[in-house]
């Protein structure tokens, strides 16, 4: 069989590095509004203006509903007719679903860091000392910002890809939760003894028992949510 000629290719491919480009600067705009809802800046509810933010970021309005088409595929933005884009409220079971997937990713994480040794625990380590940082400074949603960082950084000891690509969609939403709980002492400053814990045991190569207090983190974080939830 022949090779494809240049003018093949270039024929098949008429139109293709536009469509790549306007693709990529899409996801990448859609990666930093994904980091905005992960910071807790943009809050569930809170409408996306398309005027405000493709002027801020100096993109088009097409590349711009290009970006929040895959937020909503992420589940993290709703579009409603005649009323615009907005991040996403999510339901308790929303949450009950998300912390089920999250100890699947994270506490598999650690199994997976076991096995492939020489871990780099660095990631964890400065998240950490980001939050207690911020708690001295009683800034919680700071504090928030480094958990959720934290938690990446658990995900990222698998070195996949896509165990951390799904992590970081994961913990967007998880963000979504936060607003319950931001702003109080009373949520955020207990789970740094917890991260602490955890680290510990890593440090001293205690994946085993790593895991079963990243568990039993999981599960109260997601139980304490789900009641501040009904109370608000």
């Amino acid at each position: 069989m022949s090779p494809v000629s240049t003018v093949e290719v270039s024929t098949a491919l008429r139109g293709a590095k536009e469509l790549l480009e306007r693709c990529g600067t899409a996801e990448r705009v859609a990666a930093i509004l994904r980091e905005r809802i992960t910071e807790g800046a943009f809050l569930p509810g809170a409408r996306l203006s398309e005027p405000a933010i493709s002027t801020a970021l100096g993109v088009s309005r097409n590349t711009l509903r290009e970006s929040f088409q895959l937020l909503a595929h992420e589940r993290l933005a709703v579009h409603e007719l005649n009323r615009g884009v907005f991040v996403r409220e999510l339901t308790a079971a929303d949450m009950r679903d998300l912390y089920a997937i999250r100890r699947v990713v994270e506490c598999g994480a650690l199994r997976r860091a076991e096995e492939l040794g020489d871990v780099d625990l660095g990631g964890l380590a400065r998240a950490l000392d980001d939050g207690r940082a911020s708690a001295s400074q009683e800034d919680w949603q700071a504090v928030g910002t480094a958990s959720i960082h934290f938690h990446q950084a658990i995900a990222d000891l698998a070195r996949s890809e896509r165990v951390s690509t799904t992590m970081r969609q994961v913990l967007a939403e998880t963000r979504l939760f936060f607003v319950v709980a931001e702003g109080t002492r009373a949520f955020f400053e207990p789970y740094l003894d917890r991260h602490e814990r955890i680290l510990s045991k890593l440090e001293r190569g205690r994946f085993d028992t790593a895991e079963q207090a990243l568990d039993k983190y999981l599960r109260d974080a997601e139980k304490q949510l789900l009641k501040t939830a009904r109370k608000g």
